[in-house]
């Protein structure tokens, strides 16, 4: 049985949703942040070193990283699934696309939400200023330029197609799901990318999606 070490407001949801897309039985085993740092709890390293997740157990196998448990799922339990044929054009893109998505994508939105915590978070008043004003320059010259340069090139990629990886969902658009959530959440997206909102949207009203959310609790990114 596989178990999906889950921790709520993360990565691990979209694992969640791909096991609903492939109807695969699993466990889920929840784990909850820190709420002052909003790290993941020390019982995750019994499971993986990193003590991060995603991470799941299938009998005596652990996988780690999003990407590498999204791959070792689709080998075992895919059946050819939610992957392009290898001889298929769109197979190029699906490989892109399911390496972008933490490769380029997340770090940009990950160091914002750093940045965003330095410049609003509490700290002594002598180091408020410069703290705060490091942390705006950091974010409009390096950080918010990447993200919208990343948005405006999701945005083209969608301009003639529904998914990533051509006229199918794929496990791609499940890997890309996490690091649009979070620019949603984080960044906006606003009028000026609505291709990326649309697909947000359907990715939110598939059946397997709702039931991911059913049974893996609070998801702030869902909203």
């Amino acid at each position: 049985m596989i178990t999906v070490h889950h921790l709520n407001n993360s990565r691990s949801q979209r694992i969640l949703w791909l096991l609903e897309e492939l109807g695969v039985e699993y466990e889920i085993k929840k784990y909850q942040r820190d709420p002052k740092t909003m790290l993941a709890p020390p019982e995750l390293k019994a499971v993986h070193p990193l003590g991060k997740s995603p991470v799941i157990t299938d009998g005596d196998t652990v996988v780690a990283e999003s990407g590498a448990i999204i791959e070792y799922l689709l080998e075992r339990y895919g059946n050819g699934r939610l992957v392009p044929p290898a001889a298929a054009p769109e197979k190029r893109q699906y490989t892109f696309f399911l390496h972008f998505a933490e490769g380029s994508a997340m770090p940009p939105l990950l160091m914002k939400l750093v940045f965003d915590r330095i410049e609003n978070g509490p700290m002594p008043f002598f180091a408020k200023p410069i703290a705060r004003s490091i942390a705006r320059k950091v974010k409009e010259t390096f950080i918010n330029p990447n993200i919208k340069n990343q948005l405006d090139f999701l945005e083209a990629e969608l301009a003639g197609r529904e998914w990533f990886a051509g006229s199918d969902l794929s496990a791609a658009d499940i890997q890309m799901s996490f690091p649009l959530e979070a620019a949603a959440s984080r960044a906006g997206l606003g009028e000026q990318y609505p291709k990326l909102s649309s697909f947000l949207q359907r990715i939110h009203a598939r059946p397997a999606y709702a039931r991911a959310l059913a049974r893996g609790g609070k998801y702030d990114f869902a909203r």
